[in-house]
């Protein structure tokens, strides 16, 4: 089957991440994205891919801040309430019931109930005709230690964080799976 370019969100899951921020009236926001990406590893700097017209991307540029927040099953109805297009003075914690954790970095709250933050500061934005690349440092990083082990991995099969398949009509919501084969990093290399 042959796929149009603007059916790219089907062929992969996308994480499904919120971005939490606050406006420069003290108003906080908070917004799903699957436009995500850690840049190369150590997880030090991340990618936000942003429409031009979204109280996001603003509150970002005048407090240069943001909060990753990495959901997990069962906060899909909050994330829905946070998609909807809120004006600008409408808290979004308020409507989603969500409950702000204190950063320790960055004055934007993460996400209690999530589960890591990456506290972020903008580092560069890269301005398109009709899209913005925001290049976030991670600043502060922590995950909830119900889920994490000593070496700071996540265990996903009870954690669950939130992913996504998009559709024509939709998405459906999904999370990692253990295919059954673990892989050292040194496999990738020649000897």
């Amino acid at each position: 089957m042959i796929l149009r370019p603007n059916q790219r969100e089907n062929i992969l899951p996308l994480p499904v991440v919120l971005i939490s921020t606050i406006s420069k009236d003290g108003i906080r926001n908070a917004a799903p994205w699957s436009n995500f990406t850690p840049i190369l590893r150590p997880l030090d700097e991340v990618l936000l891919a942003s429409w031009l017209k979204r109280d996001t991307l603003e509150n970002i540029r005048h407090t240069k801040e943001f909060v990753v927040n990495i959901p997990k099953v069962g906060m899909e109805d909050a994330v829905m309430i946070c998609a909807r297009d809120y004006p600008p003075e409408v808290d979004e914690f308020q409507e989603a019931g969500l409950r702000p954790r204190q950063s320790t970095m960055v004055g934007a709250p993460g996400i209690e109930g999530c589960l890591a933050w990456a506290e972020c500061t903008l580092l560069e934005e890269i301005i398109r005709e009709k899209f913005v690349l925001i290049i976030g440092k991670v600043v502060h990083l922590e995950g909830d230690d119900m889920f994490f082990n000593g070496q700071g991995e996540m265990d996903f099969k009870d954690a669950k964080p939130l992913g996504a398949m998009l559709g024509s009509e939709g998405m459906s919501f999904t999370y990692p799976v253990f295919s059954g084969r673990y892989a050292k990093y040194k496999e990738m290399f020649h000897r």
